[in-house]
């Protein structure tokens, strides 16, 4: 960006953080400032992506896409790169400019080598026609959001072409039905030039250990229904209650997870693919570890938050994919369980095709889909303490229980209630604060 170019920034990069720092002081954050912005210059967000050494990473998928993000800005960070992130989950322009105006000066210059960015499927292509990604990371396809997309399919074909607009490197499920197809767009293309592709994966063995499987949809069009078999540049071939082992490209690296779940280790897998083939040569199983054994959880996802003298597991799920997973990964049953759901997730009928036996109780059921929750549960024969569809008294309900004997207690909450619930117990930190 020239001098000359870069002045043509400074009055709308002014205004935007003007707003943005109004939009702090008032409590929370906002769209508002990048929209100002890329009103006053509309092109912003491409000259100041232009920048960037390693370019644009888009993560997408079903699930994962906050915690994977996380891991893989924490590891490139540890090879010495300065990432910036949208750790909002701000994927439309206006959310990213805005996340932008605080990393840029006022001549739209951005103190960072690589952007990695999580993307809603919805609206990635309308994003890779401006930030031209550089990388593509595409993690599952899981059935999700039915009331908005309609069919998996469609979700499915949104990140397949956008993995396709990847200029350098596309990383992708192997175990995925649908993912592990991405080289068939390139089939009849034997002489076209098109970014390399490397895939991620889960051992066999550690997924006949998994009591669900990995919960990814079945490819239902055509003659392939089922995967095809690829190999993984880095595959998880084992699981604790606390890490996983990752084998890449023949080197063997034990990670400390942030949260616990098969579905965390996948995770991990994904982001340790792609920041190797980003950094090539440089990549260093020692960072990777140093990296993970100081990353604390992504928000929401697994953070343990004070509650008085007690302590609260956030469990966070938005579908029927990831709670199996999130009640797949409890150990045993916990003491105390508060389970809140509410409108955010407006059709729960798939709450049938949930097995609960991991927990043997709940002492407070909350959110206004708590009696549609309830009726699930007497099914599946899952003591009931209360209902209460009011968070703020479901949370007092909870305080008032006598203490855990681990001092713990495990909310297991979704995307809007986590939220809520954080604020409640005074845990107002917002993503992409800073």
């Amino acid at each position: 960006m020239s001098k000359r170019t870069g002045l043509k920034y400074v009055f709308p990069v002014a205004v935007g953080k003007a707003l943005r720092l109004a939009g702090r002081l008032r409590g929370g954050g906002s769209a508002f400032p990048g929209y100002a912005t890329l009103k006053l210059a509309p092109g912003f967000l491409e000259d100041a992506t232009n920048q960037l050494e390693h370019g644009v990473v888009f993560v997408l998928g079903s699930n994962g896409k906050s915690t994977t993000t996380h891991m893989l800005s924490e590891v490139l960070r540890a090879h010495g790169v300065r990432v910036f992130t949208n750790p909002s989950g701000a994927n439309l322009p206006q959310g990213i400019a805005s996340s932008l105006l605080a990393e840029t000066s006022l001549t739209g210059r951005i103190d960072a080598d690589i952007a990695v960015l999580e993307v809603d499927e919805a609206y990635a292509l309308e994003l890779a026609a401006i930030l031209r990604p550089t990388t593509v990371l595409a993690l599952n396809t899981q059935v999700d959001q039915l009331y908005r997309f309609y069919e998996t399919e469609r979700v499915a074909d949104m990140m397949l072409d956008t993995l396709a607009c990847a200029t350098e490197h596309i990383v992708s499920n192997r175990d995925d039905p649908y993912l592990s197809k991405i080289d068939l767009r390139y089939a009849d293309a034997a002489t076209q030039v098109y970014p390399d592709i490397t895939y991620f994966g889960v051992s066999d063995e550690v997924i006949a250990a998994s009591p669900h499987g990995l919960v990814n949809a079945p490819d239902h069009r055509g003659e392939a229904l089922d995967v095809i078999v690829r190999s993984a540049h880095a595959e998880v071939v084992a699981t604790s209650t606390s890490g996983a082992t990752v084998s890449i490209d023949g080197e063997v690296v034990d990670v400390t997870l942030p949260a616990k779940g098969l579905h965390y280790a996948i995770d991990a897998a994904a982001a340790m693919a792609t920041a190797s083939v980003i950094l090539g040569s440089r990549f260093d199983g020692d960072a990777v570890r140093r990296a993970f054994d100081t990353m604390k959880p992504a928000y929401g996802r697994g953070e343990l938050l004070q509650f008085g003298d007690e302590q609260v597991e956030f469990v966070m799920f938005k579908n029927a994919a990831s709670l199996q997973l999130n009640l797949d990964a409890i150990p045993k049953p916990p003491e105390q369980v508060l389970l809140a759901i509410d409108e955010g997730t407006p059709d729960i009928s798939w709450i049938y095709d949930i097995d609960f036996s991991a927990i043997d109780h709940v002492d407070v059921i909350t959110g206004a889909k708590a009696w549609q929750i309830a009726l699930c549960l007497a099914h599946q024969g899952v003591r009931i303490g209360t209902v209460e569809p009011d968070l703020r008294a479901a949370i007092e309900l909870m305080r008032r229980l006598p203490k855990p004997a681990t001092g713990m207690k495990t909310w297991i909450v979704n995307y809007e209630q986590m939220m809520l619930a954080r604020k409640h117990i005074g845990a107002t930190q917002q993503e992409n604060q800073r």
